[in-house]
């Protein structure tokens, strides 16, 4: 349901969760997600409340969307093509190093993720992370392989990707500072 409040307007989602949570696209969409008992006007005062925390973000996305290149549709296929001949060679090298298995490969254009890993153990991959560095692309691949190990994030599972990449913080870093990019 759309709100609006005195400086904002927001999409609010009712779910089954306990707390409220604020999230602003890049492109300017706000959404909060809230309990189902909770009042429109507590959504309405959450959102207000957290004013100088949106408008920092709509900012940062506003910054970002000036910079990020658009791609044309020959160069989506081009770059979906050479993203899958990369993806299955670097998958296939490192399956190998860390003893896991994978399902189907899949590249698409995902919105807000680099990679996922089922629990059927299909691999998905946008199809962008050609155009980052190398080091950035493989150390996606591990991420989602050391899925295959752990299908989490905790301690087990860093352990399983610092064992192929010891210096996978500092390519998580890049990834986060730099990904909006692309």
């Amino acid at each position: 349901m759309k709100r609006r409040t005195e400086h904002f307007t927001y999409e609010l989602v009712r779910s089954r969760r306990c707390s409220m949570s604020l999230k602003v696209e890049l492109d300017g969409t706000i959404t909060v997600r809230a309990p189902f008992r909770t009042p429109p006007e507590t959504a309405d005062w959450f959102v207000e409340s957290h004013r100088d925390w949106i408008e920092v973000r709509l900012r940062a996305g506003e910054q970002i969307l000036a910079v990020r290149p658009s791609y044309t549709e020959t160069e989506r296929l081009e770059g979906k093509k050479r993203a899958e001949n990369v993806l299955k060679e670097r998958c296939c090298y490192y399956a190998g190093l860390m003893g896991v298995s994978y399902g189907s490969i899949t590249v698409r254009e995902q919105k807000t993720r680099w990679g996922s890993c089922s629990a059927k153990g299909n691999l998905n991959f946008n199809w962008k992370l050609v155009l980052m560095p190398e080091e950035i692309l493989d150390y996606v691949v591990v991420h989602e392989l050391a899925h295959r190990l752990q299908m989490n994030h905790s301690t087990e599972f860093w352990d399983e990707v610092e064992k192929i990449l010891p210096d996978y913080r500092k390519r998580r870093q890049w990834l986060k500072e730099n990904g909006q990019k692309y």
